[in-house]
Protein backbone atom coordinates (compact mmCIF):
# COMPACT_ATOMS: atom_id res chain seq x y z
CA UNK A 1 0.00 0.00 0.00
CA UNK A 2 1.32 3.89 -1.00
CA UNK A 3 2.01 5.43 2.15
CA UNK A 4 3.30 8.36 0.01
CA UNK A 5 0.46 11.48 -0.58
CA UNK A 6 -0.80 11.66 -3.51
CA UNK A 7 -1.49 15.54 -5.07
CA UNK A 8 -3.08 16.16 -8.55
CA UNK A 9 -3.59 20.13 -8.74
CA UNK A 10 -6.33 19.08 -10.92
CA UNK A 11 -7.83 16.19 -12.20
CA UNK A 12 -9.50 17.28 -15.43
CA UNK A 13 -5.93 17.28 -16.66
CA UNK A 14 -5.24 13.97 -15.83
CA UNK A 15 -7.50 13.81 -19.65
CA UNK A 16 -5.87 15.92 -22.28
CA UNK A 17 -8.66 15.14 -24.73
CA UNK A 18 -12.22 13.56 -24.94
CA UNK A 19 -12.39 11.86 -29.00
CA UNK A 20 -15.76 13.06 -30.50
CA UNK A 21 -18.53 10.22 -29.48
CA UNK A 22 -16.27 8.79 -26.85
CA UNK A 23 -15.47 8.18 -23.40
CA UNK A 24 -12.12 7.72 -21.69
CA UNK A 25 -11.32 6.93 -18.46
CA UNK A 26 -7.79 7.62 -16.14
CA UNK A 27 -7.29 5.38 -13.04
CA UNK A 28 -5.08 7.78 -10.80
CA UNK A 29 -4.85 5.59 -7.89
CA UNK A 30 -5.77 1.97 -6.58
CA UNK A 31 -4.69 0.20 -3.54
CA UNK A 32 -6.34 -2.52 -1.53
CA UNK A 33 -8.86 -0.30 -0.02
CA UNK A 34 -10.03 1.99 -3.26
CA UNK A 35 -9.71 2.49 -6.88
CA UNK A 36 -9.88 6.36 -7.92
CA UNK A 37 -10.62 6.76 -11.75
CA UNK A 38 -11.02 9.86 -13.41
CA UNK A 39 -13.64 9.58 -16.55
CA UNK A 40 -14.40 12.37 -19.48
CA UNK A 41 -17.26 11.95 -21.82
CA UNK A 42 -18.40 13.31 -24.82
CA UNK A 43 -21.26 15.28 -24.82
CA UNK A 44 -24.51 12.81 -25.81
CA UNK A 45 -22.12 9.80 -24.64
CA UNK A 46 -23.53 7.38 -22.09
CA UNK A 47 -22.79 4.29 -19.39
CA UNK A 48 -26.17 2.50 -20.04
CA UNK A 49 -28.06 1.20 -16.76
CA UNK A 50 -25.25 -1.08 -14.56
CA UNK A 51 -24.34 -1.89 -11.47
CA UNK A 52 -20.73 -2.59 -9.46
CA UNK A 53 -20.59 -5.08 -7.08
CA UNK A 54 -18.81 -2.88 -4.56
CA UNK A 55 -19.94 0.60 -3.14
CA UNK A 56 -18.95 3.56 -5.06
CA UNK A 57 -19.02 7.44 -4.51
CA UNK A 58 -19.38 9.86 -8.04
CA UNK A 59 -18.29 13.69 -7.90
CA UNK A 60 -19.06 15.55 -10.86
CA UNK A 61 -16.14 17.88 -11.79
CA UNK A 62 -16.80 19.72 -14.68
CA UNK A 63 -20.06 19.54 -17.25
CA UNK A 64 -23.42 18.16 -16.73
CA UNK A 65 -25.30 15.03 -17.31
CA UNK A 66 -28.30 12.98 -16.09
CA UNK A 67 -27.96 10.39 -13.14
CA UNK A 68 -30.62 7.43 -13.38
CA UNK A 69 -30.14 6.03 -10.03
CA UNK A 70 -32.79 3.00 -9.50
CA UNK A 71 -35.91 4.33 -10.70
CA UNK A 72 -34.77 8.30 -9.57
CA UNK A 73 -33.34 10.48 -12.34
CA UNK A 74 -30.93 13.53 -11.20
CA UNK A 75 -29.35 16.71 -13.45
CA UNK A 76 -25.92 16.68 -12.08
CA UNK A 77 -23.77 19.63 -12.55
CA UNK A 78 -20.03 20.45 -10.74
CA UNK A 79 -20.35 19.52 -7.12
CA UNK A 80 -22.24 17.18 -7.41
CA UNK A 81 -21.69 14.19 -4.87
CA UNK A 82 -23.65 10.73 -5.13
CA UNK A 83 -22.77 7.58 -2.76
CA UNK A 84 -23.86 4.27 -4.50
CA UNK A 85 -23.76 0.75 -2.36
CA UNK A 86 -23.07 -2.44 -3.81
CA UNK A 87 -25.12 -3.69 -6.30
CA UNK A 88 -27.18 -0.13 -6.75
CA UNK A 89 -28.39 -0.15 -10.83
CA UNK A 90 -27.28 3.41 -11.99
CA UNK A 91 -26.38 4.75 -15.03
CA UNK A 92 -25.11 8.36 -16.47
CA UNK A 93 -25.91 10.04 -19.34
CA UNK A 94 -23.58 13.50 -20.52
CA UNK A 95 -25.40 17.18 -21.52
CA UNK A 96 -22.02 18.87 -22.37
CA UNK A 97 -18.33 17.30 -22.24
CA UNK A 98 -18.54 16.01 -18.91
CA UNK A 99 -15.66 15.05 -15.93
CA UNK A 100 -15.91 12.80 -13.30
CA UNK A 101 -14.43 11.32 -10.59
CA UNK A 102 -14.96 7.81 -9.68
CA UNK A 103 -14.20 6.15 -6.04
CA UNK A 104 -14.77 2.48 -6.03
CA UNK A 105 -13.77 0.74 -2.77
CA UNK A 106 -12.35 -2.57 -3.19
CA UNK A 107 -13.87 -5.81 -1.40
Amino acid sequence: MNQNPIFFPDLIETIETIPTESIVSRTIYQDDQLKAIVFAFAPGQELSEHSASVPAIIQILKGTCTLEIGDQIHDASPGAWIYLPANNIHAIKAKTPLFMLLIMMQK
